[in-house]
């Protein structure tokens, strides 16, 4: 199963949130690079959020109705 990142930001509180949201919708999502240090450099990324393939579409759809709340 392929995961492929939904959301990123270097807020790792925030990402905790996004990756709630999914996991209450019924959508499974992990976060990537939340074990790193605390001060993430662009290069490096910053903190993830990644879904399986198949749930890309529900998950960026509810990630942008909450943006919009």
């Amino acid at each position: 199963m392929e995961m492929v990142v939904v959301f990123r930001t270097f807020d790792l509180a925030e990402a905790q949130v996004v990756r709630g949201r999914l996991v209450g919708a019924g959508i499974r999502a992990e976060l990537a690079h939340e074990n790193s240090s605390a001060n993430f450099d662009v290069a490096g990324g910053g903190v993830r959020v990644t879904v399986p393939n198949e749930q890309v579409d529900d998950a960026r759809a509810l990630i942008e109705s909450s943006e919009n709340e």
